[in-house]
């Protein structure tokens, strides 16, 4: 098992890159990959993650309630999470995360594509 404090392995870096990217459902298939595995915290940041990039591809998709349910649902597993996890700043992920949520939430259903861009979350890396 691994821990927080670990070294990303290649796949997370692929898929920071991925989610980044607004590649979301290839981030999706790489970090499943990695939670199916794993237990603990960092399966909590994984399937956390995972469920962000599953949000945004649900609010692009015009799943409106998919995003919000699924960004909630991401909180929730990120909250378990240490403020960083394999160098990923995982408590900017959660602000980013329910900044989103919020901002569609304000838009609602008929207006959620009018989401300014800059509220879509990134994953950023720490220095160790």
């Amino acid at each position: 098992m691994r821990h927080c404090n670990e070294s990303p392995p290649g796949q997370l870096l692929l898929a920071i890159r991925q989610f980044n990217a607004g590649q979301w459902y290839e981030c999706h298939e790489t970090l499943e990959d990695l939670w199916i595995g794993e237990g603990g915290e960092v399966r909590e940041f994984f399937q956390g993650t995972l469920q962000v990039a599953v949000a945004l591809l649900h609010w692009r998709n015009g799943n409106y309630g998919g995003a919000i349910s699924v960004l909630t649902s991401g909180v929730q597993h990120l909250s378990h999470v240490s403020d960083v996890c394999m160098w990923v700043d995982v408590a900017g992920l959660i602000a980013d995360a329910n900044r989103v949520r919020e901002a569609l939430e304000d838009l609602g259903s008929e207006r959620m594509n009018e989401l300014d861009p800059s509220y879509i979350p990134r994953l950023r890396t720490v220095s160790q």
